[in-house]
């Protein structure tokens, strides 16, 4: 008996974008650097690495929209509604890192760690038991997991 593959869908806010993710989703990284600060406009970004094998398009790929925040490294977000969808860097090929808050529940994973604590908003309390990683993100994360197709 053959299972079919875990499978999550996600949109932007004004649901122009949509897709879905074939697969176990890693943990969500919490990053309160301030770059993701003010590109979600909130104390921190919740990021899934997805590896992009992993990720289709169903609608709306033509309004995906670009901006290079920082060397080799380009935030995509919907040209229509403004919703932040995703970031990948040159340094991780094949990897992106789906911003967790557009995938519709159930997200069958958990919070992982808090990354750039060091310069997270003074007003956000953070009172929680997840480890603390104050200067970036810990080895080996921001990795998605091995998509079942590059086995």
């Amino acid at each position: 008996m053959s299972l079919a593959p875990l499978t999550h869908h996600g949109s932007c806010l004004c649901e122009g974008v949509r897709f879905s993710i074939t697969g176990p989703l890693a943990p969500i990284e919490v990053c309160h650097c301030a770059q993701c600060r003010r590109a979600q406009g909130g104390p921190f970004a919740t990021n899934i690495p997805v590896a992009t094998s992993a990720l289709t398009f169903l609608a709306g790929e033509h309004l995906l929209q670009s901006h290079a925040s920082s060397p080799g490294k380009e935030r995509v977000f919907c040209r229509v509604c403004g919703s932040p969808l995703f970031s990948r860097r040159a340094s991780l090929p094949g990897v992106v890192r789906i911003r967790a808050g557009l995938l519709h529940e159930p997200v069958a994973t958990q919070l992982a760690f808090h990354a750039f604590t060091a310069s997270k908003a003074s007003w956000w309390p953070l009172s929680d038991a997840l480890p603390h990683h104050p200067e970036g993100v810990p080895p080996m994360a921001s990795r998605a997991p091995t998509h079942a197709s590059d086995d």
